[in-house]
This record gives C-alpha cells, structure tokens and sequence, in this order.
C-alpha cells in the first residue's frame, strides 16, 4: 500500500469511527428523551386566502359600528383593483387587508396602506427604544400553545427553539398561531424581538356527528398535554434560557371537556414560577386586562391616541385595576408566506395576550428574580391611567417604566 493509499485509509476509517460516535450520541439522545435544539417536526404549509375575494360581490362591503361583527370589511389576498373606492376612506379605515392585496389606482387620499401596515407593525409605547438598549428579552423563554405555525417566517424563524404539534393532523398554517409569535416576539412587530420560541401547535376543539349533524366541541385536553410538555422541555433547558411565561390565546370555563385537566397542568406551571397568560388571567392572578384600539394613522407610541378596543367600547365599565395593552390596528405575520404581513384594524383578547407574554420576557431579562405578581403590581403601578367617555378604564402598560422600576435597586 502506497504512502498516499495509507493516509487515504486512515482518513476513511477516521470519519467511519466519528459517524459511528455520532450516530450512538444521536441515539443516546433519543432513549434519554433529551432535545437537541432547535427541534422543528414540521413546517406546516403556508394559508391561501384568494378565495375571500369570491365572496366580497360587484359592492364593496361596508363598516356598521353598531354590529357585532368584527371583520366586516375583510379584503385580505383580494383584487380590488376593479372597485371604485375614491369615497371609501371610513370604510377603508376599517379594513383587514395584507400586502397581497391589490388596490386600484386612485384611494383616498388620507388611505395611505403602506403607512398603516407599517405603523402597525410597530408594537407602541417606545418599547423600541428599550430593544436599541439592548432589552430585548434575549435569553428568555417563551411558550406558545395555539393553532398551526408558519414556522419559517422571518419575522420569527431564527428564534424558533421547538415546534411540535398534539392532536393535529396534516394542517396548514394558521392566521392565528403567526399573530401570536410575531407579537410576542417578531423581529420588527414583537414586543421581546429576541425572546427565544417554543411552538406547541394544538387542536382545541373536536368535531362530533350525530346523525348526520355535525358539532363543535371545545376539548382542553390537548392544551393540557402541552402545558406538561413544555415543563418537561423546561427541565432541560440551561438556567439562563428557561421558559419564563406560557401563553395561550384562550378561555375555558368549568364544565367544558378538558377543564380540570388544563387547570392541573397550569397549576404546576404557576407552582414553577411560571407566568401563565391567557384570557381567565384575572382568575389565576387577580389582575384583570382588556385591549386597547387606535386609529390606524395614529402614532404608536403616543399613550393619548389610543381608546378603548373596537369590540367593546359598547360595553365600558370603571376597572381602574385593570392592565390595558395594544390590540387593535396591529400588522402581524401572515400565514401566507415568509416574508407575508398582514394588518388588523380589530384585534381581539387573542392580540393582546402574547404582548403581556412579550413584556414579561423583557422584565425577565432585567431581573431574572422577577415574579408575575410582581410584574402584574409594577404594570399597575407605573400605569398611564386611561379615562375614556368619562369611564376609568384601567391603566396602560408603560413598558420603559416598568424596566425603570425593576433597575430601581
């Protein structure tokens, strides 16, 4: 055997014997049930929304604000480039569309959707001037438990650690589960831009046929089965990058299926330390909150242009206790596509639980020691009041004062 051959085979046997070390630390890993991070298991297909222009007819559809209804000038992935909107500017103003809208030639001239997409990306209150500070809620955990992910978008991609899926099929990505992530912790719309992901995609409802009729039925079980999951995941998780805050866009009530379940895995969350956000957070931790609406030209991160949210300033009641946090008028990822956004000129309590989530991965950041009580008492305090149609609404999340407060030895 030549010289060359000689060093030709002790190359080969060198890389056999490393693959081979490789391949029993890959399967060490598996039998321990340890993660090699990030850990993706799918990356669900991205939505198509062209088939909302078939239902829009030769009329563009109109804003009534006396109805109950939310999305009623839903123009999202639609050709509009054949309606006559020149005098359409209030009904415009209320519209939910994405950069895959195609508009006609001549707007309004106050309409201006770059800029409204834009703004709404921005996630208010000068929380970017913490991010140029370096607060950013880097190093901190967030859980996420909702619908389908477009995993690889890039508002969040890079910072995606997991991504699993209990009790779902092949589905594709949701409008809501891409909303959650990007504003708790999008590049350019998140409140924590640098919070590490954990994606638990679940089913929260079952459909059941009887007779032919088919009904839904809300079953938390699944919720449940993630929650235990993650605190699983959370054991093996270094120190300085624990999963700090689980947030779930999502209410239950005692009696539906699941309930006592759910309510078990959220208290060994709590028991944990960690802070469990959804819409029963006045149940777990006394603190009630709602979510704020904004005209869709008003400045972000001025506290005086913001109201009481679209959905229930029919319905406003004195909670001065209460912790306010943007929601309306927001630009999130669209499950549409990777780089796809999307603007909502109504949110919903599922817009402002990820910003609670966000905030709290930034105070984390600052004071590792920090508690959700604790937190929930600073948000409070440091609070601009909001009194809106002569009602003491509650208090409006000041994020800079709140990390000022927790410096403050």
């Amino acid at each position: 055997m030549t010289s060359k051959n000689t060093k030709i085979f002790i190359i080969s046997i060198i890389i056999m014997v490393t693959i081979s070390i490789s391949a029993v630390l890959v399967l060490q890993n598996q039998n321990s049930n340890s993660i090699v991070f990030p850990k993706i298991d799918r990356y669900p297909d991205p939505a198509d929304y062209s088939f909302i222009g078939d239902s829009l007819g030769p009329e563009f559809p109109s804003y009534n604000p006396n109805s109950s209804e939310q999305w009623q000038v839903n123009v999202r992935s639609c050709d509009l480039s054949g309606y006559n909107l020149s005098d359409r500017e209030y009904d415009l103003m209320h519209a939910n569309f994405d950069n895959k809208t195609v508009w006609p030639e001549i707007l309004p001239e106050a309409f201006n959707p770059e800029e409204i997409m834009e703004l709404g990306k921005n996630p208010g209150f000068d929380s970017r001037t913490l991010h140029q500070q370096g607060i950013t809620g880097k190093g901190v955990g967030i859980a996420i438990i909702d619908q389908c992910l477009l995993v690889n978008h890039q508002e969040y991609y890079d910072r995606v650690k997991l991504y699993e899926e209990v009790g779902i099929g092949n589905v594709i990505a949701s409008m809501h589960g891409c909303a959650l992530a990007s504003i708790a912790a999008g590049e350019t719309v998140g409140i924590a831009p640098e919070a590490d992901l954990y994606f638990m995609a679940v089913q929260f409802w079952e459909t059941v046929e009887n007779g032919g009729e088919y009904t839904t039925i809300y079953d938390y079980k699944h919720v449940a089965r993630a929650i235990d999951r993650i605190l699983e995941i959370n054991k093996v998780l270094p120190e300085d990058r624990k999963i700090r805050v689980i947030c779930v866009a999502k209410g239950w009530s005692s009696g539906e299926m699941g309930y006592d379940e759910v309510e078990a895995s959220i208290r060994k969350a709590m028991k944990q330390g960690i802070f469990f956000v959804n819409s029963n957070l006045d149940r777990h931790y006394q603190y009630p909150f709602h979510g704020l609406g904004r005209h869709p030209l008003s400045d972000p991160n001025n506290f005086t242009e913001y109201e009481a949210g679209l959905w229930w300033q029919n319905a406003l009641a004195n909670v001065p206790g209460r912790v306010l946090v943007p929601m309306d008028s927001r630009t999130t990822a669209s499950p549409t596509g990777i780089g796809d956004y999307v603007f909502y000129r109504a949110g919903g309590w599922s817009w402002a639980i990820p910003y609670i989530a966000g905030a709290y991965a930034l105070a984390c950041q600052v004071d590792p020691a920090i508690t959700p009580a604790r937190f929930l008492e600073i948000a409070i305090e440091t609070g601009v009041p909001l009194f809106y149609q002569g009602y003491n609404i509650g208090k409006i999340i000041n994020p800079n004062h709140i990390i000022v407060s927790i410096q403050i030895p």
